[in-house]
């Protein structure tokens, strides 16, 4: 496997710039390709060791591309996640003047993060979407496009320059990168931990969504996602992109997904992995009745009354 990471290019996205923080990015070839659907095919085909893609943001939620990609194709596994602030800056050919802008670019995740600074500063600017914000800047340099929102650090890769920076509809907005790879062994528990599955109901009928969620709430598991998407398979049909705090081989967590499997067509298990930026010591301990102590006490009392020795 070559010891490249694919990411949504060109050079000078967000993404770029997320990946850049891990520390292993510095010991791989990084190779910018066109969309998430390309970067997730390079794994799978043998061209890249990972890719490392947007999957989430604190504005509109999950990114759709991303999750379908890996609902659908052969299996891949989420190994890290990184969390990065977003701010904008509407990049322009030198000289241009607010009032000359009538079209404007960028991924079309950028748009819902500035949508009310557009239309309070550019009403009439006709919106476009591209491949990545980076790759609007590209437009942008090439005359196709009189303005693109992107990072303001991708200015001077595009020989563009910031006429405004700092935009942003919402304080504080983040996007969840996630470094994605080949099925293999989860990295042993950090007490931090988070495990992503997609899972599948058997049929349509009241209450099926919650007996699934049951599976989580009786064993203590917090989810912190649940996402439906379509199944392709006609109005009505979805599956769930799942989120939990926890480790695969917590025993909750474990026996919740087990549960799954029992009740559930299929379920399709995403990896379990460090949650960024959380310290293991700020993690809130297990609810009463659901730590792996418990859970092997509960075990032994079994076998004791199974044995006659209760």
């Amino acid at each position: 496997m070559p010891a490249s990471y694919a990411y949504l290019g060109p050079e000078g996205t967000f993404t770029e710039v997320a990946l850049r923080t891990l520390p292993e990015a510095a010991t791989r070839e990084l190779v910018p390709v066109v969309s998430v659907p390309a970067a997730l095919d390079a794994v799978r085909n043998g061209e890249a060791e990972a890719a490392f893609v947007p999957i989430e943001n604190s504005v509109e939620g999950g990114i759709t591309t991303t999750l379908d990609e890996l609902v659908a194709g052969a299996p891949l596994m989420i190994y890290r996640e990184v969390l990065l602030s977003i701010t904008f800056a509407l990049l322009v050919r030198p000289g241009t003047k607010l009032s000359e802008i009538k079209t404007v670019t960028a991924h079309p995740a950028a748009q819902p993060q500035v949508r009310n600074w557009l239309r309070t500063h550019l009403p009439d600017a006709l919106w476009e979407s591209a491949a990545s914000n980076a790759d609007g800047a590209r437009l942008v340099q090439e005359g196709r496009y009189d303005a693109a929102f992107a990072g303001e650090f991708a200015a001077a890769k595009y020989g563009l320059e910031p006429l405004e920076s700092g935009i942003h509809d919402a304080e504080n907005a983040q996007t969840r990168f996630v470094l994605v790879g080949r099925p293999a062994r989860p990295a042993a528990p950090t007490g931090a931990d988070k495990t992503s599955v997609v899972i599948w109901q058997r049929d349509d009928h009241p209450g099926a969504l919650l007996e699934l969620l049951q599976e989580f709430a009786v064993r203590g598991v917090n989810l912190m996602l649940l996402q439906s998407r379509p199944t392709g398979e006609g109005i009505g049909n979805y599956c769930f992109a799942i989120d939990a705090e926890g480790h695969i081989s917590d025993r909750r967590v474990g026996e919740a997904l087990m549960g799954l499997k029992r009740v559930c067509p299929q379920v399709r298990f995403l990896g379990s992995y460090p949650r960024a930026e959380v310290d293991p010591k700020d993690v809130r301990a297990p609810r009463a009745g659901t730590s792996d102590s418990e859970f092997s006490a509960a075990s032994d009392w079994l076998a004791r009354c199974q044995d006659g020795r209760f």
